[in-house]
């Protein structure tokens, strides 16, 4: 009974599905059950259904021990909407599946998800402009030029151009790398980074890249206080001063110094409450639904965790900011309170923890598209961030290094790479040079004291001097 580690690539969310469903149909112990004096051969009630799936996904790699009873009924209840199972006189299609002592049973076959199947995307790479192509509206013909008033040295060194001693000049545009080129190298570079890690042949079937803005990467990357979290240039995206108090007041407590209104019992409970219900009516998750199978993807590298975390780092750099900020301030809050031993409860039926990640998973990771294991995908990538939220939420250095590098690079040899002959011309080779300059005759050192042998022991007289 165990289910087998579904790495990253496309359609993850799919194969887990699927996986769960044959593991289910092929492992769920069958029996004889009775049901108003009549009795019904291989079926299973729906508490049995409950507990044999709960363990099944518990003890998975892919989803782990944080999977709740509830989230097993959730899922038992999309089974029975999507004929998985069916009651036992044959009714499916509707998700009244309780934990209780109903009947259910495995219809004839159980229809498993399709693939998906998306256009195929030709990548746009953005065009570098030819370095020999001058600026529209100019040439050598219609540059001014200065009156020059002729005197011996200009004549020299006309005279000199006129009969070949020194070759004319001519005017070099010199291009520069433009901000959507340096954009374009962030956005292709930080892709490339993201395949890697995948281990993807392409990226096509996990992300869309005409929706990966390259702005937002810089901008992450670079707009940030001393603590990591993104400083937004519009201050209308910005969360709530209602919700950041009330965010600050759990995150610190119970040393608020935000706090002014008088604090009474269950106070923490209803602050929690209206963090929980902002977050809760996004528009969109904080990890966006275009980027949803990308992080999915990711999820299946949980096995190796360094690995995992360097890929999510990218897959966070490609969030608009205002996401990447919230993002970060939530997890700071949800982490600090899983850890603050003097926060009341916040609610009775759950711990701290399994509270945070089911409050906040949806809102952090879901499909705009209905996708059955939604729930167990988000608590399962939420557990996983707050353990290593300090390390996802930081931008990764090698990653950064290589492009400023790579920037850098371009910069330095663009000119020579366009130019070559001019390049050649005003820079000449060292053999070039050997054939101007040649080499001259090394003066011999002259004999200094110092390079004698004991230059100043002191006379010693031989025999002979004394004969």
């Amino acid at each position: 009974m165990e289910h087998r580690i579904v790495g990253p690539g496309p359609y993850r969310a799919t194969k887990l599905w699927n996986e769960t469903v044959e593991l289910f149909r092929t492992k769920m112990p069958l029996r004889k059950h009775r049901c108003r004096f009549k009795s019904y051969e291989r079926c299973f009630t729906a508490a049995e259904a409950v507990d044999w799936l709960h363990e099944l996904l518990r003890r998975s790699q892919n989803f782990g021990p944080e999977v709740t009873r509830k989230q097993t009924v959730q899922l038992l209840k999309k089974f029975l909407k999507n004929h998985v199972i069916e009651d036992i006189k044959g009714k499916w299609g509707q998700e009244d599946f309780e934990d209780n002592r109903h009947l259910y049973r495995f219809p004839p076959s159980s229809p498993l998800r399709p693939y998906p199947k998306r256009p195929p995307y030709q990548k746009d790479v953005i065009k570098f402009p030819e370095w020999n192509d001058p600026p529209p509206g100019t040439s050598q013909e219609n540059i001014p030029v200065r009156p020059v008033v002729m005197n011996s040295e200009m004549w020299y060194k006309r005279h000199s151009i006129a009969i070949g001693e020194v070759p004319a000049c001519r005017l070099v545009h010199r291009r520069q790398l433009t901000e959507a080129n340096v954009e374009e190298i962030w956005k292709t570079m930080t892709l490339s980074y993201l395949q890697k890690i995948l281990g993807l042949d392409s990226l096509e079937e996990v992300l869309d890249v005409k929706l990966v803005n390259s702005k937002f990467i810089i901008h992450n990357v670079y707009s940030v206080s001393k603590q990591g979290v993104v400083i937004l240039d519009d201050k209308s995206k910005e969360l709530p001063h209602w919700v950041l108090s009330a965010m600050k007041c759990l995150a610190n407590w119970p040393n608020c110094s935000d706090l002014k209104q008088p604090m009474y019992l269950g106070f923490e409970k209803d602050v929690f409450k209206t963090i929980a219900d902002y977050y809760g009516h996004l528009k969109e998750p904080l990890l966006t639904f275009h980027l949803f199978d990308a992080f999915v993807s990711v999820l299946g590298l949980l096995q190796k965790e360094e690995m995992a975390i360097e890929a999510f780092q990218i897959c966070c750099l490609l969030l608009p900011p205002e996401n990447r900020r919230k993002l970060q301030l939530l997890m700071r809050m949800m982490a600090r309170i899983c850890l603050n031993k003097e926060m009341p409860p916040l609610c009775d039926g759950f711990g701290t923890r399994t509270l945070m990640v089911q409050t906040f998973s949806h809102c952090i990771l879901c499909s705009k598209d209905e996708v059955d294991l939604d729930d167990l995908l988000a608590a399962r990538l939420v557990t996983f961030l707050m353990d290593n939220y300090q390390e996802i939420l930081k931008v990764p250095l090698a990653l950064q290094t290589s492009i400023e590098e790579r920037v850098a690079h371009l910069r330095r040899v663009q000119f020579q790479k366009s130019y070559p002959e001019v390049y050649q011309e005003r820079f000449p080779t060292p053999e070039s040079e050997a054939l101007l300059f040649p080499e001259k005759p090394k003066a011999k050192p002259q004999l200094l004291m110092w390079a004698l042998k004991n230059p100043f022991q002191p006379f010693q007289r031989t025999r002979s001097f004394r004969m």
